[in-house]
């Protein structure tokens, strides 16, 4: 018994006076940064969405209660202009872009002729931020540039790709696609590397095809990726503002609420209206995701 407790006490690990410095230093200084650029700027924008502020003296802030919301709500017909964009573009990455970047990734993992060349391409954009992805495709679109220069069209007869209410949605759809799909490609091909693949062929032996051994076998194994994607597809089709930005500027061009936020945090006058339209942004982001984790976490209890 004497030694049995000798043992043990032998291996619990005792930390020198150092090594709990070393142990706060490294758990504090990441916990303090995190705390004061995350944490404070988020508490402190849901309480500064509730007051009227011009931003520069604290003593000047006065508490407005709803009124920001109120306005943003009832008498800012752009807001709901920019929530319709915002769905169109979850639709788009829900229904077209999501779904195509899974496809890519099961093709790539069936290691079709020239899938380390699809690969690399499809992953390229990848690597890009979308201010640089606006920057390209506004070379390759605007008035002057490359596409109207190919059609051999004078700046006068140009298509207005960002100008147009007719094309500039879909074509600014199409261009945070080329980034997306890479994304989904990626996320999604780790998943299918991760797969035993004796699942496949008891499925093979069994007779199913291979649409039925992707919807019965390969995508429910996949579980843990196919929230991670969703979380992704809502996130990003909700927090789209450096590719609008980039190609429209501060102002006007294609509604989105990352734009509102943008538009209003420091331009009118005393409300804080910018402050709202960020709350609205987070609760728009963050609900519906814990609604689907929540959903699925009594699943995998079940």
């Amino acid at each position: 018994m004497a030694a049995t407790e000798t043992t043990k006490s032998r291996r619990r690990r005792t930390f020198s006076g150092r090594d709990k410095v070393t142990l706060g230093f490294f758990i504090g200084v990441p916990t303090f940064i995190h705390i004061a650029l995350v944490w404070f700027p988020a508490l402190a924008t849901i309480f500064l969405s509730f007051t009227y502020w011009t931003g520069i003296h604290i003593s000047d802030i006065q508490w407005a209660g709803l009124a920001n919301y109120e306005n943003i709500f009832f008498e800012t017909p752009r807001f709901w202009e920019a929530v319709r964009v915002n769905v169109i573009w979850l639709a788009w990455f829900a229904l077209i872009a999501t779904p195509l970047g899974i496809l890519l990734a099961y093709q790539i993992d069936r290691e079709i002729r020239g899938h380390t060349f699809y690969q690399s391409a499809y992953y390229l954009p990848v690597v890009l931020s979308l201010a640089v992805i606006g920057i390209i495709w506004n070379f390759l679109l605007r008035p002057d540039g490359f596409v109207n220069g190919l059609m051999g069209l004078p700046i006068s007869e140009a298509i207005s790709f960002f100008g147009d209410d007719r094309y500039n949605l879909w074509v600014i759809l199409v261009m945070a696609s080329w980034r997306h799909i890479g994304y989904i490609m990626l996320l999604y091909l780790a998943g299918l590397k991760a797969i035993d693949m004796t699942l496949r062929e008891a499925a093979a032996i069994d007779g199913a095809t291979e649409w039925e051994t992707f919807k019965k076998v390969i995508f429910p194994a996949m579980g843990p990726v196919n929230i991670i994607v969703i979380v992704i597809t809502i996130i990003e089709s909700l927090r789209a503002f450096d590719m609008v930005y980039i190609i429209y500027g501060g102002r006007g061009g294609l509604p989105i609420l990352g734009v509102l936020v943008f538009e209003n945090i420091a331009g009118e006058g005393a409300s804080m209206k910018g402050a709202a339209y960020a709350v609205i942004l987070f609760l728009l982001s963050i609900v519906p995701i814990i609604a689907y984790l929540q959903q699925q976490f009594k699943e995998d209890v079940r």
